[in-house]
């Protein structure tokens, strides 16, 4: 699956991803007022008013991009309403033929790891029939349950040849409270050493993360040098994505922080390889609710759907010049 996104990211010059994170604020009047006429304030009025948001965004935006990032739990907020308008937005999305990245942050162990992994990336048994769930192209993981909660999720890439993102250092403000918490390490050489003459360093944890990505990594590479199982590295921590590329060299790098957590193009350089290629960047409510952004106010609630196409447009127009900046 990596092939094909790097393929989409190619054919459109635009390393990112629209996360589709829908929250009712965000959609306009006339959409939500046609939807509640149908089907009342309900949860099924609210569904209703999420799916024509989302399908108009997803028409202006479509040529323009090669991926989308639904959040589940902007849709689960809802119901199973909710999640029906979830499935409904990926099925529409891969009839676009744009790679769906299902923003799920799944990780258990043993079998309930599995049945994530089954439900967003594989096929369950039912009779004699083999069914898809959601069948996202991708999924996000949550890596802190150790090996036995990733596993699962890359024997089922394997199987079906889809991927993973893992969470390594995300975006939000309080990540370091873990994320970089200093784990003491027995080294063969250092600067200090205990009373039996063992050396020790000091690391940040998600280093030792992106270590263990890396390593599953090898188990699906594809043929354009970067491996299926990739990283969650914010743009909000540019020097450590510095670090992180340099350590998961085989790893695609999802970058969330873009536009409205303050990151811009500027940030993002490090994250990406000499071919402009090894991240894709997401924004959600920077493009998704472009509208309301003074920027775009000219369009209006009406035209929401082409300020989004504009907001793309910007966005793919700053990461290129930063690029180009170092000579990319």
């Amino acid at each position: 699956m990596i092939d094909k996104l790097i393929e989409k990211i190619q054919k459109t010059g635009a390393p990112i991803v629209v996360g589709l994170d829908p929250m009712m604020k965000f959609v306009p009047e006339h959409i939500k007022k046609a939807a509640f006429e149908e089907k009342g304030e309900t949860l099924e009025g609210a569904a209703e008013a999420i799916w024509l948001y989302n399908r108009e965004i997803i028409d202006k935006t479509y040529d323009l991009i090669p991926a989308v990032k639904p959040q589940i739990a902007m849709y689960e907020q809802f119901g199973i309403p909710g999640l029906t308008v979830f499935k409904k937005t990926i099925d529409y999305c891969k009839e676009k033929d744009l790679v769906v990245i299902g923003d799920v942050k799944r990780g258990d162990i043993g079998s309930t790891s599995l049945a994530y992994a089954a439900a967003h990336l594989g096929k369950v048994q039912v009779g004699n029939s083999m069914c898809a769930g959601f069948d996202e192209d991708f999924a996000t993981v949550n890596p802190y349950l150790g090996s036995d909660g990733v596993q699962p999720f890359i024997d089922v890439c394997k199987e079906e040849k889809k991927g993973i993102f893992v969470l390594v250092k995300t975006s939000n403000p309080s990540s370091g409270e873990f994320q970089d918490r200093l784990i003491r390490e027995g080294i063969s050489a250092g600067t200090s050493a205990d009373a039996g003459g063992i050396a020790f360093a000091d690391r940040p944890l998600y280093e030792i993360v992106g270590e263990k990505v890396a390593a599953w990594g090898e188990q699906l590479m594809g043929s354009k040098g970067y491996s299926s199982v990739g990283a969650v590295v914010g743009a909000t921590y540019p020097e450590q994505g510095k670090v992180l590329r340099k350590m998961m060299s085989k790893s695609f790098i999802l970058v969330p922080g873009y536009g409205a957590q303050g990151a811009s193009g500027k940030d993002l350089v490090h994250f990406f390889d000499d071919n402009r290629l090894g991240a894709i960047v997401n924004s959600s409510r920077g493009i998704i609710a472009a509208y309301q952004n003074d920027k775009y106010s000219q369009f209006g609630a009406l035209n929401f759907a082409d300020a989004s196409r504009q907001a793309v447009i910007d966005m793919i127009t700053d990461i290129d010049q930063a690029l180009t900046n170092i000579g990319r």
